[in-house]
């Protein structure tokens, strides 16, 4: 049975600036065997072409158009979804940059100050390496005054060289104890981002099922079983073997890395299922 192939990219492909072994490979493998695949984010920092530009540093091509993240999903269903408002951002500079190619209008920390949270509409929050104060002050007011809160998606923490770092749900927690209010997200485990990869999927080809590949049990394997999706989870990132026992959330495979990925699928599409 052919596969569609969605991959995670923290944790699954890198870990911060450091390749993960195998992953230059299984991309490859991928393209060479013409094997659809699309590159699914949940973190919104950068855009889809500064990921582009991240995997050449290590060696790893692939196009812009195969890389989805969880801001870019944001900006689209905020298009189809929602009426121009003013915006008040809480995030990195790729959040940031989908949110001017709304063009409804950014309020920043300076208008914010001369009462401009006052006027937003929308606050967006995602995962924000420059975190202040002051941007949970005006998210807070803004939310509190009626402003739709919204989340690139719901990571309490993210893999990196070091460790784990706080991600973009731990900020959401913060605006969500301080307002009471609930955000909408709209990364995975949920239906918008689901919506965006799947379409990307199907431009790159036929498949006949679709296996979803990542590190994390609270989205990546949630993800894959709340859509029928085949759960493949690696244990380069967040989740161990230790906590699918403990959780009781099921992965359909797991393998010690992505280096692991293309002799599953030669074995798989070998037997014909």
């Amino acid at each position: 049975m052919k596969p569609g192939i969605i991959l995670d990219m923290d944790g699954v492909l890198y870990r911060g600036e450091e390749p993960i072994e195998g992953a230059k490979e299984a991309v490859g493998f991928l393209k060479e065997r013409g094997i659809p695949f699309v590159l699914l984010t949940n973190n919104s920092t950068k855009t889809p072409g500064s990921y582009r530009e991240k995997l050449l540093r290590m060696g790893i091509e692939v196009p812009e158009e195969r890389i989805v993240t969880s801001g870019l999903a944001t900006r689209l269903y905020m298009e189809e979804h929602f009426k121009p408002g003013k915006v008040f951002v809480i995030g990195g500079e790729g959040l940031l940059e989908e949110m001017k190619s709304l063009g409804w209008g950014l309020v920043d920390v300076g208008g914010a100050k001369k009462g401009g949270w006052k006027e937003v509409e929308y606050v967006v929050v995602g995962l924000d390496p420059d975190l202040t104060y002051e941007k949970l002050k005006y998210g807070t007011l803004a939310i509190r005054k009626g402003a739709r809160f919204i989340g690139t998606n719901p990571d309490t923490t993210y893999p990196a060289e070091e460790g784990l770092y706080p991600g973009a749900g731990a900020i959401i927690a913060a605006l969500k104890a301080s307002t009471g209010a609930e955000p909408l997200i709209i990364g995975k485990p949920n239906e918008p981002a689901y919506e965006v990869a799947v379409e990307r999927l199907r431009s790159f080809g036929e498949f006949e099922e679709i296996w979803m590949v990542g590190d994390r049990l609270d989205t990546d394997v949630v993800f894959a079983k709340r859509f029928g999706m085949k759960a493949v989870m690696v244990l380069t990132g967040v989740s161990s073997l230790e906590e699918v026992e403990r959780s009781g959330i099921r992965p359909d495979l797991v393998l010690t890395g992505i280096e692991e990925l293309p002799g599953y699928i030669e074995a798989k599409l070998g037997e014909g299922g």
